[in-house]
């Protein structure tokens, strides 16, 4: 404790400083930023400091505002302290009451209270504000080149928990009133009118409705309209905004620099744009900038890059003024990689988009570099965006916006039903819970697009097309969205782009599974153990096989029906007939999107069918396609990401081929799918096709037994059924004759 005397402040700019201001040799403002000064038992005033040469030892030096405020007298003896905050008295938001300081300066212009209060903000950062302290704010209009010297009263405070609002874990406790504390460069200002004043304030700093603090005490995803993406909002607020919230000279001691870049990238449709339009309510910055990408371009040379400068212009102002003071800037940039490709990689002379990434990298992390901005990049193309962005400094949290989780799921339904449920407009029987576990691998909009689907549903019901529309207001009033509604949608009008691929796998199945002998029931079941093996927990890694056999033999219809009976949500097939005409770089591709989709899903089963003609294998030369191999052969060995399980299924007609290539080593398990050799094989397929009677098929058994025993032969699956479907044509009396004589040509390799 050290006794000194008030003096007066030495010049009228300190004054505006709104702190007391005392010797070098008394309180070091590089160590010290706050005192206490104490008047009698009850009186305690806190101040913040600056160094003036001017002031004596002993001696502390006041404006008229504080004296007026703290009743002190010139001369005066009083007793000063070093003062700190503590971790709950930083200030969330902060309300003054304003007026004209003299009457002769009195305007009927309306001043701009968002205006004030960045100003505000950029001159008193980081100093201490007592409740009803009186304070002088020399404000700059500089859009009417004016300055206004106002006189401030502080009405309230709010202060926040430091330790409590880096933890991530999700909203921090409402904020508190307090009597006296620090003010952050991301505090919120509202200015209020004084009683009688002809201050006229305009902008949304005014009044109560500005009345928020640093972290907003209402951030709930529920009302912010988001779901399913706490865990990925607690990492970004963990990496980006934590840092924010400590005061400048804390992370100047750290020589810390705060991140200035986001990337979000994932999947259409999970909710990167609209986390990225939310990010700002999670901490009062300055309102967000957003621009698309493609905004960016300008027909005109070097506007592109002015485009670029311009988003930067105010944060490179405020920094030069305020340095760490400076409050936080945010610039969005949806579908960034538009203007961030490789450079490099685009044809033509002009290389603006290389001219945009180098402007870009030099104003995120160049020779000026900035620490009051943050810049959020949204994303479906990661592997486009040039490598030089993603490194630290620059957009160096990369956050994944992957599918939704089942709870995910219900929090996007409840979202999207809850309109609803207030007008008692969803049938109270239709059960969310049981929607979020049927729609497996729905992203967000997905799921919106499901919740659309089925009110269309409901009101088709009053609204036939073709016909006269006529609506009952009754009817109206009484229409409820139920669960039929819901089926209905799920069934025909909504299928998530990363879900089952149900037609690709019913055209390999649309003949029927033919049990034909126990050699299709043990691939069955090993399909199975494949099926329980990529779900094991333990199993780290993908599982791969191939069906391999002789061609017809029904290869790709069991893997479909393994696939099918998986129950996995994500099912994939990457057939050759889908690339007819792709050159090899093209199917290379084609093969990357279908693993990366896969991997996406936390169960996936990905059928590969045909491996011969993907490869462009002829037996003339013979000749393939290496690139193709070689892009196959890495993919099968990458593993899925942690918690990610992923099945691969195969078929070849040639295994000959697959061993020379090295290929049929690259998959774990290898399945042979065998011909119908023997007559009782043939005899059950004939029944199960309903296309004899029990003559004709007694006097076919007896026949094929003959057959057998003179040639042994071999047909497949595919190539009978062919077969059955062309002797059903002939007439009655001559389908037998007709089946038979192509089994013996069969059995004379004819065939």
């Amino acid at each position: 404790m050290t006794i000194m005397k008030v003096r007066k402040v030495p010049t009228d700019e300190l004054a505006t400083t709104n702190c007391a201001i005392v010797s070098r040799d008394d309180f070091d403002a590089k160590g010290t930023k706050h005192i206490m000064v104490r008047t009698g038992p009850a009186h305690r005033f806190i101040f913040s400091i600056k160094n003036d040469s001017s002031m004596r030892r002993g001696e502390v030096g006041f404006a008229m505002s504080q004296r007026k405020w703290a009743a002190l007298s010139l001369d005066q003896e009083v007793d000063v302290t070093a003062h700190s905050f503590a971790t709950n008295e930083y200030i969330g938001s902060i309300v003054v009451s304003a007026d004209f300081q003299s009457k002769k300066n009195v305007t009927p212009e309306p001043l701009n209270a968002d205006f004030m209060a960045r100003e505000f903000s950029m001159q008193f950062a980081g100093q201490s504000f007592c409740k009803g302290s009186l304070l002088v704010f020399k404000y700059e209009d500089k859009e009417k080149a004016k300055t206004h010297m106002l006189s401030l009263v502080v009405k309230s405070l709010e202060g926040f928990d430091l330790s409590k609002a880096v933890n991530g874990d999700g909203p921090p406790a409402k904020p508190m009133q307090v009597d006296a504390g620090e003010l952050l460069p991301n505090s919120a200002i509202v200015f209020d009118k004084e009683e009688g004043s002809m201050l006229n304030l305009i902008g949304k700093s005014k009044g109560k409705s500005a009345y928020r603090s640093i972290i907003n005490p209402d951030w709930d995803f529920q009302k912010m309209g988001i779901g399913g993406l706490d865990k990925e909002f607690s990492g970004i607020f963990r990496r980006a905004f934590a840092s924010r919230v400590f005061p400048p000279e804390f992370i100047e001691q750290l020589a810390m620099k705060h991140v200035r870049g986001i990337l979000l990238f994932g999947p259409p449709g999970t909710g990167k744009t609209l986390m990225a339009r939310q990010i700002g309510k999670m901490l009062n910055a300055r309102e967000a900038k957003i621009v698309n990408g493609p905004q960016i371009l300008d027909k005109y040379v070097g506007e592109s890059e002015s485009n670029v400068r311009k988003l930067f212009a105010d944060a490179e102002e405020e920094w030069r003024r305020c340095g760490a003071n400076s409050g936080l800037h945010i610039i969005i940039f949806d579908e960034i990689d538009a203007i961030c490709k490789q450079r490099g990689s685009m044809a033509g002379s002009s290389s603006v988009h290389d001219t945009v990434v180098n402007q870009l990298l030099s104003k995120m992390d160049g020779v000026e570099q900035l620490n009051n901005i943050l810049v959020i990049g949204m994303t479906n193309r990661k592997d486009m965006i040039d490598e030089a962005l993603l490194r630290p400094g620059r957009l160096e949290v990369q956050m994944e916006v992957s599918l939704p989780d089942e709870t995910g799921r219900l929090q996007i339904i409840k979202i999207h039903t809850a309109r609803m449920r207030e007008y008692k407009k969803l049938d109270p029987q239709v059960n969310l819970e049981e929607l979020a576990k049927r729609t497996k691998n729905f992203s967000g909009a997905e799921i919106e697009g499901l919740v659309r689907a089925a009110q269309s549903s409901a009101m088709n019901r009053l609204v036939k097309a073709g016909g006269k529309v006529q609506l009952d207001p009754d009817a109206i009033e009484k229409l409820m969205i139920n669960g039929e509604d819901f089926d209905y949608a799920l069934e025909n009008d909504i299928k998530p782009a990363f879900g089952r691929s149900d037609e690709s796998l019913n055209k390999f199945l649309d003949r029927g599974m033919f049990v034909w002998g126990k050699e299709v029931t043990n691939i069955l079941e090993e399909g199975d153990l494949l099926v329980a093996s990529a779900k094991n927990p333990e199993n780290s890694g993908s599982v791969t096989a191939v069906l391999a056999g002789a061609p017809r033999s029904g290869k790709t219809c069991l893997a479909a029906q393994i696939a099918k009976n998986s129950g996995f949500p994500f099912v994939k097939v990457v057939s050759p007939g889908d690339m007819v005409g792709f050159s090899e770089t093209a199917k290379c591709q084609a093969l990357r999107k279908a693993f990366d989709d896969a991997k996406r899903s936390k169960l996936s089963v990905l059928l590969i069918d045909n491996l011969e003609r993907l490869l462009d294998y002829s037996p003339v030369g013979p000749r393939y396609s290496n690139l193709v191999l070689q892009a196959l052969l890495i993919l099968l060995n990458e593993p899925p990401m942690p918690d990610h399980k992923l099945l691969v299924l195969a078929t070849s007609s040639n295994r000959s081929f697959l061993r020379e290539l090295e290929l049929i080593n690259a998959f774990g398990h290898v399945i042979d799918v065998p011909l119908l050799s023997e007559p009782q094989h043939i005899v059950n397929v004939l029944s199960d096709s309903k296309a004899f009677n029990e003559n004709e098929l007694n006097e076919l058994e007896q026949r094929l037994k003959f057959l057998a025993q003179q040639k042994a032969f071999g047909i497949g699956i595919k190539s009978l059924l062919d077969l059955i479907n062309f002797s059903r044509q002939c007439e009655p009396n001559y389908r037998v004759s007709t089946l038979l004589s192509k089994l013996e040509n069969v059995a004379l390799n004819l065939y």
